[in-house]
């Protein structure tokens, strides 16, 4: 794999589709790794695992789940980067296990929460890695607190369609959005395992967020699905749409890696090259014949690419 090194723009094919031989984290006992860290008075739910700051090769990690998402959408990385660093991972405030908050849902707002939690833990340097709408918060981050960002990692980030896109077309969306959401808690989560051993029912979940769900393995689809459906979504959506980022990525001073799917149909990749652009020296990787999800669609490629970025 060619170094990382510069202002690199590229796009990269890679024969592996999803996990190759038994995934680490089946083997994971994570209530080992979970508590509870009061942010802001709301309980998030967080997984912390690997080696404490003083002991670890490199600062720790923070990882942030987009839109729809939870702390699993990192399970094939977390235990590829625990072995060396500390890494965190979290519920954002109304999803996954994490309640709602008090205070209405903003990108602003989950970075300050990010910025708490870190506070509570003790951890005064990170890097940061998020996708999709988990990207977005990362790039706030990277702008409102910066000086403990130490390297910032975006994946099929949000922020630059959203932000323009006329908010009329997502109406329909929004008003169904609250009916989707009880649909998933009440039959999509109770139903992950069925759910995801059936290809067609695989495919129609997932066709929109992997480009090819059929080939991800059964658990790894299960628990994708598992943290579907919470309340958070509603007001998650409405406001990705309603915040400025994209006249303020020049403000990022972290060394920041841009990793896409060429085929991802929920953020085209035309972001990747402008957030490439309009960051300074950002490097840009995009892989082919991958959706929205690259961290679980090339998770080999994806883990070496992260780490030699993160070791320069």
């Amino acid at each position: 794999m060619a170094s990382t090194t510069g202002t690199e723009r590229r796009t990269v094919s890679v024969s592996t589709y999803g996990p190759s031989g038994r995934s680490a984290w089946l083997d994971i006992d994570w209530r080992e790794h979970q508590r509870w860290i009061e942010v802001d008075g709301s309980a998030v739910n967080v997984i912390d695992l690997g080696p404490t700051e003083g002991a670890a090769d490199g600062v720790p990690i923070v990882w942030i789940h987009g839109l729809a998402g939870s702390w699993q959408n990192w399970l094939e990385n977390l235990p590829y980067f625990a072995r060396t660093r500390r890494c965190v991972a979290l519920d954002l405030p109304g999803f996954g296990a994490s309640p709602m908050p008090e205070q209405p849902i903003s990108i602003a707002g989950y970075a300050r929460t990010v910025d708490a939690l870190l506070r509570e833990l003790g951890i005064p340097h990170a890097a940061v890695v998020g996708n999709s709408m988990g990207g977005f918060v990362g790039a706030e981050i990277a702008i409102s607190f910066p000086t403990w960002v130490s390297r910032l990692v975006l994946v099929s980030a949000a922020g630059i369609t959203a932000e323009h896109a006329r908010f009329g077309r997502l109406v329909p969306l929004l008003r169904n959005a609250d009916r989707v959401a009880k649909l998933a808690v009440g039959v999509v989560a109770p139903s992950s395992d069925d759910l995801a051993r059936r290809p067609r029912s695989r495919q129609a979940m997932l066709r929109y967020v992997a480009a090819h769900p059929d080939r991800l393995p059964v658990p790894l689809v299960a628990e994708q699905l598992r943290g579907t459906g919470k309340p958070g979504f509603f007001d998650a959506l409405a406001t990705l749409t309603s915040y400025p980022l994209r006249d303020r990525l020049d403000k990022i001073t972290a060394p920041t890696l841009v990793v896409w799917g060429a085929a991802d149909r929920l953020v085209p990749v035309r972001d990747a090259w402008e957030f490439g652009r309009l960051i300074d020296r950002a490097r840009v990787v995009v892989y082919e014949d991958t959706g929205h999800v690259p961290m679980l669609e090339r998770p080999d490629a994806f883990n070496a690419l992260v780490a030699e970025f993160l070791q320069e």
